[in-house]
């Protein structure tokens, strides 16, 4: 016999959790609706929470079939709302996505409906037809769909999904924002500093040399670097190029994931937007997904796939195991001690009254205004701050360049000798 997992409402109204043994999922289904219980989600034990690894070359395909067919986060907002709008109005889910079909813009999405709508005429449902396109529909947003789809409730929870879905965009756009200068910042310096190393500091070489005098040893390093990358400029394009692939693979691995994720939590500032970022979209997500039903264990997992940040994936994975082991989510997070007081907190007490899908929602809110106000003074202290350190930079480097001019008359004297 095979298990199933399963999420119901008993005779009283109680959400119940479980596992039932039966030949297929009907008989699972036939038994657990036999004595007037309310199905919300039944699935096989073998689809549940603990999946095996992937390899480094599936990791790799998958991103590249992410880029490739994925659309942006503000086109499925819109396509999620809309799609809300209309089912709620009456009209039907087939119906709804032909619409949206021939209004969508975007050539890449228009072909994806386009799919969806001929599966669902075959006789799919919504959540089964946008599971054979994950570099758009990812897991959580399929799992929502089919528990609105067995729950009998998929215009609330597509309203929800779409009010979800722009909280996140929302926060992802304040996090961009935020971080967008920096990036220009940096990006514009690391040009400046090759213009010095590849056409200011040779003019300067080459007067020195005709001096031929003794220079300091920093003018030197930097005379020997301007000429390894005049003379290898199409070999140092390939190491640079080396550099970032190799980071990217790097950060594709568990183990460097782990690393750089781990230092980016600990960047002043910058890290603490970052971490709040990540524990409201946690709270937002784990409740959402509490709200839709679905069973605890794949919420888990779900909300594992989505923190994007392998130090608190960790943390959702131990607090898992603890959770199938026997302890409660709030205590099996509070060992895993990376989760915010306040957030574990409001769990707990909603792990007691049963209501902790709307107090996760006020602990994702809390996470977001913490957000907003780092960003706030982030945003007047940044600019200043980047200013002081382009000029530091750009300082030091005309100062090792301009080094043996302090003493020009020493080495015009000692060029004449």
């Amino acid at each position: 016999m095979a298990s199933f997992q399963y999420t119901i409402k008993d005779v009283k109204g109680i959400r119940v959790e479980g596992v039932i043994k039966a030949n297929s999922m009907d008989e699972a289904v036939d038994k657990l609706t036999q004595e007037g219980n309310v199905i919300i989600s039944v699935k096989s034990s073998a689809e549940g929470a603990f999946r095996g690894k992937m390899s480094m070359f599936d990791k790799l395909m998958l991103t590249i079939y992410k880029i490739r067919t994925g659309v942006s986060l503000k086109t499925l907002v819109f396509f999620t709302r809309q799609l809300s709008t209309m089912f709620s109005a009456g009209l039907t889910i087939e119906k709804s996505i032909t619409n949206l079909e021939k209004e969508e813009k975007n050539k890449k999405f228009r072909k994806v409906l386009s799919k969806i709508s001929n599966d669902i005429k075959k006789g799919f449902s919504l959540s089964e037809s946008m599971e054979q396109h994950p570099g758009v529909f990812n897991a959580l947003y399929v799992s929502l769909v089919k528990a609105g789809e067995v729950s009998g409730t998929l215009h609330t929870i597509l309203d929800e999904l779409a009010e979800y879905l722009e909280k996140i965009e929302d926060t992802k756009r304040k996090v961009g924002s935020a971080l967008a200068y920096p990036i220009f910042i940096v990006v514009f310096l690391a040009f400046v500093v090759w213009a010095l190393f590849y056409y200011i500091i040779p003019m300067f070489a080459a007067v020195y040399e005709s001096f031929n005098a003794d220079l300091p040893a920093p003018t030197l390093a930097a005379i020997a670097i301007s000429k390894i990358i005049r003379e290898n400029l199409f070999l140092t394009l390939i190491t640079i190029l080396a550099i970032f692939m190799g980071f990217f693979l790097f950060y594709l691995s568990d183990r460097g994931k782990l690393i750089i994720d781990t230092i980016v939590l600990k960047i002043p500032v910058i890290g603490k937007v970052i971490e709040n970022s990540i524990m409201s979209k946690f709270a937002r997500t784990f409740s959402i997904l509490m709200y839709a039903g679905v069973p605890i264990m794949e919420t888990m997992e779900l909300v594992e796939n989505v923190v994007q940040n392998a130090k608190i994936e960790n943390a959702v994975k131990k607090a898992r195991k603890m959770v199938k082991e026997g302890f409660t989510v709030a205590g099996a997070f509070r060992k895993t001690k990376v989760f915010p007081s306040t957030l574990l907190q409001l769990m707990a007490t909603g792990e007691e009254t049963g209501d902790m899908d709307n107090l996760l929602r006020r602990a994702a809110e809390f996470h977001q205004k913490l957000v907003d106000s780092v960003i706030d003074r982030l945003t007047a202290l940044i600019e200043p701050m980047l200013i002081i350190l382009m000029a530091g930079v750009v300082g030091y480097i005309i100062i090792i360049i301009y080094l043996p001019i302090f003493n020009l008359g020493l080495a015009i004297s000692s060029g004449m000798k």
